[in-house]
């Protein structure tokens, strides 16, 4: 059985789309979380909400820092 390896890089770049696409499902559930609580919160206690606010994007620089790894990988392991 012969496989040309124009089929075989092309199997490769959908593999890492798909994994991809795995990794970023992650990071989506956890600023979902993050932002829908921190409304939350402010709804609750109005008073606090420059300090939840500030939190809340440093919690997103680091969900999002996730799904940059998640592309990195991506390219470094194809």
């Amino acid at each position: 059985m012969n496989v040309d390896v124009t089929t075989l890089a092309a199997v490769n770049g959908n593999l890492n789309a798909i994994g991809y696409g795995l990794a970023a499902i992650g990071p989506g559930i956890g600023l979902g979380i993050l932002i829908g609580k921190t409304i939350e919160g402010i709804a609750r206690q109005p008073e606090v909400s420059g300090q939840l606010r500030s939190t809340m994007f440093l919690g997103v620089a680091f969900v999002e820092l996730l799904a940059l790894l998640g592309i990195v990988a991506g390219f470094l392991f194809s």
